[in-house]
């Protein structure tokens, strides 16, 4: 069952995920939550996060606008540590309340909340037909990095931001999807090695008593996340931005609604 729902939920979240720009940390982590410990399920996902960027990486990096890339990337990187650092300072925090479904209780941290309440708002936004046509110009770039960096490494929702920032450079639709692929390279790149400083010893311990089906696991989940990572490149010729945009919108008002909600967590 276990590899059913984690090689799934990476197949969609990948391919879906290839355009809106985020979203795949978020999908697959509950997938992994619900089989193995929460060190473990965050350790898992990190890895196919990051193998799954460096393979779209790989694929698109020619379509990539390097200036974007680096006036937005490189600012990008100490805020993503920062970020980190402070999440591992400040631990996960209490539930603010929680509630029933199933025999399951949720609810959010401050953090969940928080970070679900902007994208909500977000994605609001980019609905409204005003909104679409503001631009942002060059010099708001490190600004953006900044931002979106600080954002991932506190709370691992780095891509809703990043998304917004680069829709407002006028790029069309493999550019945009190819500089945001790059960037989340380098700020996943730069918060996953502090995030083994605080959660690895307890993923690793966490994980002392289980078989080798997790290795297995990971390895498929990443063999699925490419593959729908694979089937979207193919299709990026018949994107319009018009449906970036609404992948973006739809994406940051689901997810947002579920962290509000506590059915998943930051």
């Amino acid at each position: 069952m276990e590899f059913i729902v984690v090689g799934l939920a990476a197949f969609l979240a990948s391919g879906l995920t290839l355009y809106s720009g985020f979203g795949l940390g978020t999908v697959l982590l509950p997938a992994f939550a619900l089989f193995f410990p929460a060190p473990v399920a965050v350790a898992a996902t990190g890895v196919v996060h990051l193998l799954n960027g460096l393979f779209k990486g790989g694929l698109l990096w020619r379509q990539s606008d390097w200036g974007v890339v680096l006036r937005f990337g490189l600012p990008a990187i100490p805020a993503a540590i920062a970020g980190a650092w402070l999440l591992g300072r400040l631990g996960a925090g209490a539930e603010l309340f929680s509630w029933s479904l199933a025999g399951r209780d949720f609810g959010p941290t401050p953090a969940a909340l928080v970070v679900g309440a902007v994208m909500i708002g977000l994605g609001l936004l980019e609905l409204q037909p005003g909104f679409q046509r503001l631009a942002a110009p060059p010099s708001a770039a490190p600004l953006g990095g900044l931002a979106t960096g600080f954002l991932g490494g506190l709370t691992g929702q780095q891509g809703a931001l990043r998304s917004m920032f680069l829709l407002r450079f006028g790029l069309d639709p493999a550019r945009f999807i190819a500089t945001g692929v790059m960037i989340a390279v380098l700020i996943d790149l730069s918060r996953l090695p502090v995030y083994a400083l605080t959660v690895g010893a307890a993923a690793r311990a966490a994980a002392g008593d289980l078989d080798g089906r997790l290795g297995l696991l990971v390895g498929w989940a990443v063999l699925c996340a490419f593959t729908g990572a694979w089937g979207a490149v193919r299709g990026l010729k018949k994107v319009t931005i018009g449906l970036v945009r609404g992948v973006v919108a739809a994406a940051m008002l689901t997810i947002g609604a579920a962290l509000v909600a506590g059915l998943i967590g930051t």
